[in-house]
């Protein structure tokens, strides 16, 4: 017996997405995530307090793609504290791919295929209608 795929629409993923969690040492952790039609990502990581005062920031650009339930992304080059980064292309660390559990207009949630950890984006409303 053939086990049915989950096959999500590319096109979902278009756009700007935000995560934000705390982490073991109390920081809140926020990931902005930009994510383009023509394969090309930029993911932006703040390290901040309860005050908005970052304490580290870093920004990855790269290559994504999604296939079936399959979403995957390719590191290619990062700014950590604005000191620029080129990725090592030969190395497994820039390579990941997830399985993807919710997608649609609001939500992208997904797991990593290695780790199992989850992750849940929440879209970037731009415009918000005032009635």
């Amino acid at each position: 017996m053939t086990q049915k795929i989950q096959s999500y629409n590319r096109a979902l993923l278009f756009g700007k997405w935000y995560r934000s969690e705390r982490d073991n040492e109390g920081y809140l952790f926020t990931e902005f995530a930009e994510i383009s039609a023509d394969g090309r990502y930029e993911f932006t990581f703040i390290q901040h307090d309860d005050h908005g005062t970052v304490s580290e920031q870093s920004v990855e650009s790269g290559d994504w793609g999604l296939v079936g339930d399959i979403h995957f992304t390719i590191s290619k080059s990062e700014f950590i504290n604005d000191e620029h980064y080129a990725a090592d292309l030969e190395h497994d660390d820039n390579y990941h791919a997830y399985r993807v559990l919710t997608l649609n207009s609001l939500i992208f949630e997904y797991q990593h295929i290695l780790s199992n950890e989850v992750f849940i984006l929440r879209r970037v409303i731009d415009n918000i209608a005032l009635s």
